[in-house]
């Protein structure tokens, strides 16, 4: 593995890369899995769907609407603050239900957790669910291949945000880039289920808005937006896959906000693993420990929005990159 590229150099000497790190090595997690599935077959036990995944998403739901329609003739400010201290924790749990659906985690059948994850996506406002599960799992099987994995900021971005400023930006608009960047770069045809989840999205938006106005449709539209920007939650966003540590390209973190994201900061045993539900990605690291505790991570998303802006030497092209391999194609 190597940094591409030249080197930029700021005012106050620190160096920035104007390229990604490149590997020439397939990604680390299917050989790992390989390793720890032979020295501890009982870790097959772990996999299938969590029981209560769908009752943990109908509550979250419920409890987001009922707030929208609360809302409904409520102040701007008091809006504003509520969807960011209480709603904003909400939709992005909802969000990450749904990069737990598009896994099957929640139920046998695949299809069941489609419509699991069409329901989830009514409090986020906007139809994600079926698309996400598409771009998702190409990140999972083509980690960071160059023009396939879209988790993995554009050339354009990296060049653009290249400072504390432009970082800042950034994070606040990071939801906007990491939804639209698949749509520009690889778009893929919609088919049959992105319809449905078009059609439930805005019919159920359009009920909104008929009995209980745009104030609450925009509670719920805020409420995603300062979720996925500068906010603690967001945090997963940079700490998965950026790289701060040049032999390293996923970081998971062991902080109490996984218990609001269903354990996605277990990000490494996730992509090790990602037959198992987040309720159990904890006792991965429990059965084979020496395969993650000489691993860097995190205990605080803040403190990974900070380190990411702060430094001078980190931005959007602090991400691992590969050519696609002939047994990946």
């Amino acid at each position: 593995m190597r940094k591409g590229g030249e080197m930029r150099e700021e005012d106050n000497g620190v160096v920035m890369a104007n390229d990604f790190f490149w590997s020439y090595t397939d990604e680390p997690h299917a050989s790992r899995r390989r390793q720890i599935l032979s020295q501890y077959p009982q870790i097959k036990e772990l996999f299938g769907p969590d029981p209560f995944a769908f009752f943990k998403i109908a509550v979250v739901v419920s409890l987001q609407l009922c707030t929208a329609i609360i809302l409904h003739d409520a102040g701007w400010l008091k809006m504003l603050a509520i969807a960011y201290f209480f709603g904003s924790f909400l939709n992005h749990n909802l969000f990450l239900a749904i990069h737990e659906l598009s896994h099957n985690l929640a139920f046998s059948t695949p299809v069941y957790n489609r419509w699991l994850g069409i329901f989830a996506n009514i409090p986020i406002g906007v139809p994600m669910s079926i698309t996400f599960q598409k771009y998702h799992l190409e990140h999972h099987r083509f980690q960071g291949v160059d023009g396939i994995d879209m988790d993995v900021p554009s050339c354009t971005e990296a060049h653009f945000v290249t400072n504390t400023i432009s970082k800042a930006i950034w994070v606040i608009f990071q939801l906007f880039f990491y939804a639209l960047r698949p749509l520009f770069l690889k778009p893929k045809p919609p088919g049959y289920w992105e319809f449905i989840n078009l059609a439930i999205q805005v019919a159920l938006d359009g009920i909104l808005l008929y009995f209980w106005g745009w104030k609450s449709f925009a509670y719920l539209i805020l409420s995603t937006f300062v979720g996925g920007g500068m906010h603690p939650m967001a945090g997963h966003f940079i700490s998965e896959h950026y790289v701060f540590n040049p032999e390293q390209e996923t970081y998971s973190y062991y902080g109490p906000l996984n218990l609001m994201t269903w354990c996605v900061g277990y990000h490494n045993e996730h992509h090790d693993f990602p037959r198992i539900p987040g309720n159990k990605l904890h006792k991965v690291k429990e059965i084979a420990p020496e395969y993650y505790e000489g691993l860097d991570s995190y205990k605080s998303w803040s403190q990974v929005i900070y380190m990411y802006i702060m430094d001078r030497s980190i931005g959007p092209f602090s991400r691992m990159k590969r050519k696609l391999s002939k047994k990946s194609a």
